[in-house]
């Protein structure tokens, strides 16, 4: 066991560390030393898609259900080593819209439509919660561990004051970080390096630390996998347990899961697309992501095994023997690294997801409702008063109020379920915006129509066959329901509909994409596309993408002036930004910038383009 107060200090120093190399990054931006390894950072930051699932939950799925961890990775290896070129060219779609967010790419595909931006991010925020808690849970229960039994009186009084519950602290500490460090700039294009730098620290950090733990519990514990596989083989549980036939249907499931959630993650989304700087970047991380997840899975079924042999009928949680394994040794120095890992898988995720969420609900939800509801000043007086202030007070309350969302889901529903599972349900849930993001890429006939109806019946059959039996036992909802049907409609049962019966995973996520793709193409085809969603199939579907600006569907002349065009923008980039911007496109047009000129329709475009990175595309 290791005292409390030291496993505090511990973590408070380790986020305090993290500061540090933020502000490093920072200042290397600022004196323009950013591109100097980017490439190696860049690949090193899509690994905020390894967190406390992998770190504990990996061990915990193995030790469950044998090699059944490995689909989560092979999605995601296949799409990023072999299926390079389709990122690439969401990069360059996103990179030519200005887009800011996951939210922001399905809705310009779709003629920028709002309502759509705004379900996505509604959405997105749902599916994500989860996954953010799940972090959350991995901390509180490494803490446990590691207090052990005779530090009870500690671990009850941390658990009984949210204030005292490290869990709290540490998602608070980190919702400060995401708003220090992600939420610096109006611009939500422009790379954070600070952020980025932070996040690769964390991805060396984590799989250090996971690799020090398989090493030593392989190599220290026992004499090594010879003796590990030969104490196995003489457990039947165990033995059966490796040797059990792969569940076709399950690994085909999460497999696809793990394919399309390394792309729509609103955190993969952010690292991959919004913060990528070049096209070299990807072909780094091509094979250097794909080397991090088969080093970082190396050791997961050794220690699972060797959990198995040292904590018999599961005195331990099966999440926890990565912890466990070396605490149990009297190692407490590979323990408190081992912590920090867990807690560097944690951290990285819970930052990057809310700031990439907290662009989504401001530029998606907030502002347009200001806007509709003219909060905003329209008097001669205020009209060059500046939003951007305001842009980004609304993205650092999000900020904190997602991860106390989080927290008080990790509170309340998330604590009986294992990790694995929990980040199972958020896959599901993200995985309903592949029918209309894909399906855009490639269809020049779908519309926002099919792609809002697709997306809202996906998560609702998404809500109830796999987060409806959720809560179940917490009174909250009747048991009957799982038993007999709604109305005791037995076709109806959330986790045998219509009588067919998978595993709880394949039964959610065939039947939410069944009825999401069903519902997308049928409603999409009732109704021809929009003049701006045709516009904008052209850009997104076909094969040679424009780096410029897309058209904008306003044609007509105007008295709008030069001058008009950079006051608007100011108010929401700044003063300075939106100046030296449009000295830019005047320049590289060679035409004399003159403010009481007409607005012709490039600046039109321009402006449109420049607004798109603080407001997002929509």
């Amino acid at each position: 066991m290791i005292d409390g107060w030291i496993i505090l200090t511990a973590a408070l120093t380790y986020v305090s560390f993290l500061f540090a190399v933020a502000y490093i990054g920072d200042r290397r931006m600022s004196l323009r030393r950013s591109e100097r390894g980017r490439p190696i950072i860049y690949a090193l930051s899509l690994a905020v898609y390894c967190t406390s699932w992998t770190f504990f939950g990996s061990v915990g799925l193995a030790a469950k259900s044998g090699f059944d961890f490995i689909p989560v990775y092979l999605g995601a290896i296949i799409m990023i080593g072999i299926g390079w070129p389709l990122l690439q060219r969401i990069v360059r779609l996103a990179k030519a819209q200005n887009i800011t967010s996951i939210a922001d790419f399905i809705a310009a595909r779709y003629g920028k439509s709002q309502a759509l931006a705004s379900i996505v991010t509604i959405i997105a925020v749902a599916g994500t919660i989860p996954y953010i808690a799940l972090q959350l849970k991995a901390v509180s229960a490494s803490v446990t561990t590691m207090l052990g039994q005779s530090n009870v009186a500690f671990a009850h009084g941390m658990q009984a004051v949210p204030i005292g519950d490290i869990a709290f602290a540490i998602a608070m500490a980190l919702a400060a970080f995401a708003v220090l460090f992600g939420t610096r700039h109006i611009d939500a294009t422009e790379h954070q390096e600070g952020l980025m730098l932070a996040i690769a620290t964390e991805s060396v950090v984590k799989i250090l630390a996971f690799l020090t733990v398989g090493i030593f519990v392989t190599f220290w514990m026992f004499d090594g996998l010879g003796d590990l596989w030969r104490q196995a083989s003489e457990r039947p549980e165990i033995r059966d347990l490796i040797s059990r036939e792969f569940n076709g249907g399950t690994w085909l499931t999460i497999t696809f899961l793990s394919l399309v959630c390394i792309i729509l993650l609103p955190r993969q989304f952010h690292v991959a697309v919004v913060e990528n700087n070049s096209r070299h970047e990807i072909r780094r991380a091509m094979w250097l992501f794909p080397i991090y997840l088969i080093l970082i899975n190396i050791f997961v079924v050794p220690i699972a095994v060797a959990g198995m042999l040292t904590f018999p009928n599961g005195v331990v949680d099966a999440d926890m023997f990565v912890l466990a394994l070396p605490l149990s040794a009297g190692a407490n120095g590979v323990t408190m690294f081992a912590f920090l890992g867990g807690l560097s898988a944690a951290t990285a995720m819970v930052i990057v997801a809310s700031v990439a969420l907290a662009i989504m609900v401001c530029n998606d939800l907030i502002v347009p409702f200001l806007l509709r509801r003219r909060f905003m000043a329209i008097s001669e007086r205020d009209e060059m008063a500046e939003m951007g202030p305001l842009l980004l007070n609304i993205r650092r309350a999000a900020i904190f109020a997602i991860v106390a969302l989080a927290y008080l889901f990790h509170r309340t529903i998330a604590a009986p379920h294992a990790l694995a599972s929990i980040g199972l349900l958020s896959f599901a849930a993200i995985a309903q915006f592949a029918p209309a993001f894909f399906g855009g890429l490639v269809w020049r006939g779908a519309t926002a129509r099919g792609a809002i109806a697709g997306i809202l019946v996906g998560f609702a059959i998404w809500a109830y066959t796999m987060l409806l039996p959720w809560f179940m036992g917490t009174g909250w909802v009747s048991e009957t329901i799982l038993q007999s049907g709604p109305f005791g409609i037995g076709l109806l049962r959330p986790q045998v509909l219509f009588n067919m019966e998978f595993d709880p995973i394949t039964h959610g996520v065939l039947w939410s994409l069944i009825f999401n793709i069903s519902a997308f193409v049928t409603v999409s085809m009732m109704r021809p596309p929009s003049p701006i969603e045709r516009m904008q199939a052209n850009v997104f579907v076909q094969n040679d993408f424009p780096v410029t600006p897309a058209p904008a569907i306003r044609l007509w002349r105007s008295s709008i002036t030069v001058e008009d065009l950079t006051r608007t923008a100011a108010r929401y980039v700044g003063t300075e930004r939106a100046q030296r911007s449009f000295a830019e496109h005047a320049e590289s047009r060679r035409i004399a910038l003159v403010p009481h000129a007409e607005a012709d329709l490039q600046f039109l475009r321009f402006t449109e383009h420049l607004l798109a990175s603080a407001i997002g595309a929509a």
